[in-house]
């Protein structure tokens, strides 16, 4: 067990960590697609309900 932990803290320390520029681009880049799928989605539900909904 503390083989192991001690091997994941070594393989920290290799890991590149973003920068504060960059993961300012990934973290809008993360919000503005889960907003595009979340409207995307939202708008395929209510589609398909008022097309059902004309149905039965």
């Amino acid at each position: 067990m503390f083989k192991f932990l001690k091997n994941v803290s070594r393989e920290m320390k290799k890991v590149s960590w973003p920068k504060g520029k960059e993961l300012t681009s990934y973290t809008v880049v993360v919000i503005s697609t889960v907003v595009f799928m979340a409207v995307f989605f939202g708008l395929i539900d209510f589609g398909l309900s008022e097309v059902l909904n004309l149905f039965f």
